[in-house]
């Protein structure tokens, strides 16, 4: 005749096994939902001008402003180097300023200005910058250039406008353009063939232009 100690026991393990027979169970249909529910795109609607000219996109809301110029308006200059905001390959000008276009979303331009490689200059017609580049060799393989070029244009343009950097010695006076500050403000673009001294040369080139 059984103990009732060996009862307790064996109810134990029933009510045990029965729970992780029911969670198994309801597992598949609920990862099931979930990664169904995942694969449905969220839509939305955004405007703003790429390169002087009005362009509207339909886009999945977790679209990079990256994948959106290279994807879905076919502007392949701007380069998806390491996705992951360090290397500068993808840098854009938005509303006058360098971002990293990998780490930042197409719907949070609204109405922006964006101004890439391509809305730059055109192989007749080079932007000063893009000119200097190939004079004093800023590159090799090319492709960090167009980011090192766009983020060179807004460099020029931050120190004229007196924003000063981690190695500016006196914040009280007008900014300059040296080969220090050039190299810290640029210390973002990724050069893994190193030409970095001919990239220094030629944005002190385009500076001496613009004084």
């Amino acid at each position: 005749m059984p103990r009732l100690g060996d009862l307790d026991f064996n109810r134990r393990d029933l009510m045990v096994g029965a729970s992780a027979v029911a969670t198994l169970a309801a597992m598949p249909a609920r990862a099931g939902a979930t990664a169904a529910d995942a694969d449905v795109p969220v839509l939305a609607k955004v405007a703003f001008t790429v390169n002087g000219q009005r362009r509207e996109l339909e886009l999945d809301t977790r679209t990079s402003l990256l994948d959106a110029a290279r994807e879905h308006l076919h502007l392949t200059g701007s380069k998806k180097g390491c996705d992951h905001g360090q290397c500068g390959a993808c840098t854009m000008i938005v509303d006058g300023r360098r971002i990293n276009a990998c780490l930042t979303l197409a719907v949070m331009h609204q109405g922006s200005t964006i101004t890439t490689i391509e809305g730059l200059g055109r192989p007749d017609d080079l932007h000063p910058m893009q000119a200097a580049f190939i004079k004093h060799d800023g590159y090799q393989c090319g492709y960090c250039t167009p980011g090192q070029i766009c983020s060179g244009v807004a460099v020029l343009d931050e120190i004229k406008a007196g924003i000063p950097s981690h190695v500016t010695a006196d914040l009280n006076a007008a900014a300059a353009v040296t080969e220090d500050e050039i190299r810290e403000r640029m210390s973002g673009n990724i050069c893994r063939c190193g030409a970095y001294s001919n990239i220094v040369s030629a944005m002190t080139e385009v500076a001496g232009r613009r004084a």
